[in-house]
């Protein structure tokens, strides 16, 4: 056995033993990159990925294109990096049977959970029935540190497939403030305006920032 294989011996049976407790961020990577990269030295790669994208939600919230420029991540790689965190979230929010959302608290925990670690500015759909029950959610865009560019008519058509009575849009500000802008209240206007011609209602706007949410519906800006 090589240095490196005991290295990565110590490591599983300490998460084993006590699970992520006391690992480091870049730690975290490199027992997840064993998986991926199963012949190479993975310590160096995940210091690597750390210190690119700042901590390891920034390296779970990345592209695979944003990955892939990292010295030793191969497309390979930035692709089982980026399934990871979508697997979770996934298992999350699908787990339950059934999803009502039919407060502002119930709702701003959804899209908080929906868009933990995200780096770029996405916007998300959600589609409710008369009673609030989800019945899907999707990405609609996603940008780079501005705006997300929307499609209001992609809102419109997603809306009428699933046969929604209601609908909620949420996205994110990495600049870490959770204050809808003028953009924000001028789309989210096309938008509810477009959504009324088919006869369904958007009941809020759900703008993130790290762990806080505030909700434009609450806040009196869906006029």
């Amino acid at each position: 056995m090589g240095l490196h294989d005991g290295h990565r011996q110590r490591k599983k049976e300490q998460f084993l033993q006590h699970g992520l407790d006391g690992f480091a961020d870049h730690e975290v990577l490199e027992l997840l990159l064993y998986y991926a990269i199963p012949r190479r030295d993975t310590n160096e790669i995940a210091h690597r990925l750390v210190n690119a994208f700042g901590s390891l939600g920034g390296v779970f919230g990345a592209s695979v294109e944003e990955l892939s420029r990292v010295e030793g991540v191969g497309e390979q790689t930035a692709l089982f990096l980026t399934l990871l965190p979508a697997a979770g979230q996934y298992a999350a929010l699908e787990g339950r049977k059934e999803i009502i959302l039919n407060s502002v608290e119930s709702v701003g925990r959804f899209f908080l959970q929906l868009l933990r670690g995200e780096r770029r500015e996405v916007l998300y759909q959600v589609c409710l029935d008369a009673k609030g029950k989800l019945l899907s959610y999707g990405r609609l865009s996603s940008g780079t540190t501005s705006m997300a560019p929307v499609s209001v008519r992609e809102v419109v058509e997603t809306a009428l497939r699933c046969d929604a009575s209601r609908v909620v849009l949420g996205h994110n500000h990495p600049s870490g403030v959770a204050l809808p802008s003028e953009e924000d209240r001028q789309v989210t206007a096309q938008i509810r305006q477009a959504l009324q011609t088919v006869s369904i209602d958007l009941v809020d706007h759900i703008v993130v920032a790290d762990e806080d949410f505030v909700s434009m519906a609450a806040s009196g800006m869906l006029l």
